[in-house]
């Protein structure tokens, strides 16, 4: 639980004001939003990244995002291992994308393609 102190002293907010444009953060989103990893993959290349951005990027897949985000708020996983895991998918992601451009653009691979194709004959 969290309990708030708040000052006699200090006058509560007006309507409309702030606290209703701008609702507090959580602090396990803070945890997430404040860390951040080295990497040295994709677009996010040479970069300090914060776990939240690696975890909203285009490298994890929605159910994994929320799989991840439940098991974290739940205290099953610590924001080192959030770290670790969202890491690790960037890196690979990116790296079989390199190797899926790299096996395109190969003239040796696009020979192994057609044998493949003609080495497997369709059953119906």
């Amino acid at each position: 639980l969290i309990t708030v102190k708040t000052s006699h002293k200090e006058a509560p907010p007006a309507t409309g004001e702030k606290e209703t444009d701008c609702p507090k953060e959580e602090p396990w989103e803070k945890a997430l939003k404040t860390t951040t990893v080295n990497m040295e993959a994709g677009e996010f290349r040479g970069h300090k990244v914060s776990v939240w951005d690696l975890l909203h990027s285009k490298y994890i897949p929605e159910e994994n995002r929320k799989e991840l985000l439940e098991l974290y708020q739940a205290g099953e996983l610590t924001l080192d291992q959030v770290k670790t895991v969202v890491s690790t998918i960037v890196t690979k992601a990116e790296a079989a994308r390199a190797e899926q451009l790299e096996s395109a653009r190969s003239p040796r691979a696009e020979l192994m393609a057609d044998g493949a194709e003609h080495t497997h004959p369709q059953e119906d």
